[in-house]
């Protein structure tokens, strides 16, 4: 008899991208594996005309499909980690991350215009306050505009002039063969990606180690791993939420870490910038290091500023 494993997932394309493509992996180093989806259509995905800082955050995105782990009607969950709250339901917890796909953040437009050629007063659509904050703060002639729907959806506003330009993460474009739409990837000088941007995260029930053991197997990365936990110690630390700009990006820097942050108001009248360099082993010290550093400089102010 095989064995069976049920992966909890949104029904969205990228979403099913990622939990086709864990399955993938676990049927290519456990044959006979009989891996199934179930699909579940979470808050998140139901309300679209409000930000997401107004109705909960991210973690509208992630509860309901934790609570079909809690249940034990599904084995593991396929996350984009930028998603997964600081906190997770009590007795899941995250054994393993994918390797990293392109972390940037992506400007599409009709025309070919980078964020410097963009019209004076260009409509921008983004459903995050951290590419809001940053944007302003290159160019803050731009109109933010509220852009909510899945990937394909947001480019067909796109298409139809809803907007000049949005802002998506690279990551989703790449995996779903939409790359050729990018027209910028956006340096880190001017948008620093979100925490864990660009990386597949698989949530289980805490001690259960049969699955724990097939997907480590699979799809484990040990040096995204450590980049996850600096970046999601910076943000655990910081309190923070999708209705705080923020965002942390860890690469590799002589045989350690360097650790770059932000902290910012939604209008980007101020953009606090820090970073930390050090080893591998202290990732998580080295997120707690970015975090006081940003702290010194003011960061509790916008925090408590932009705290709804």
């Amino acid at each position: 008899m095989s064995e069976r494993l049920v992966i909890a997932t949104r029904g969205s394309e990228l979403a099913l991208w990622q939990a086709r493509h864990v399955k993938a992996r676990l049927e290519a180093v456990s044959p006979g594996i009989d891996v199934q989806l179930e699909i579940i259509k979470t808050s998140g995905d139901k309300i679209l005309d409000v930000p997401l800082a107004k109705v909960g955050g991210k973690g509208l995105f992630v509860k309901e499909i934790e609570q079909a782990l809690v249940d034990k009607t599904s084995d593991l969950a396929v996350h984009s980690m930028k998603d997964v709250p600081a906190e997770l339901a009590p007795g899941l917890c995250l054994c393993a991350v994918s390797t990293r796909e392109v972390p940037w953040d992506a400007l599409c437009t009709r025309d070919g215009a980078t964020l410097d050629t963009l019209k004076q007063g260009a409509k921008v659509g983004t459903s995050s306050m951290r590419r809001q904050s940053q944007l302003l703060a290159a160019r803050p002639d731009l109109q933010i505009a509220l852009l909510r729907g899945n990937v394909p959806t947001r480019i067909k506003k796109l298409d139809a002039g809803e907007y000049d330009a949005i802002v998506l993460a690279a990551a989703g474009l790449h995996r779903l063969g939409m790359a050729d739409r990018i027209t910028q990837l956006l340096p880190m000088d001017v948008s620093i990606p979100a925490v864990a941007q660009g990386v597949l995260a698989i949530e289980i029930r805490e001690g259960d180690s049969r699955v724990e053991h097939l997907v480590r197997a699979a799809i484990h990365d040990e040096p995204t791993y450590a980049k996850m936990l600096a970046e999601r110690a910076f943000l655990a630390k910081m309190g923070g939420s999708c209705q705080t700009p923020l965002a942390a990006h860890a690469i590799d820097h002589e045989g350690g870490l360097r650790l770059v942050g932000m902290c910012g108001m939604p209008d980007g009248t101020r953009i606090l910038r820090a970073e930390v360099i050090g080893s591998t082993a202290a990732a998580p010290q080295l997120g707690v290091e970015l975090a006081d550093a940003l702290l010194k400089q003011g960061a509790a102010e916008i925090l408590a500023a932009t705290k709804i």
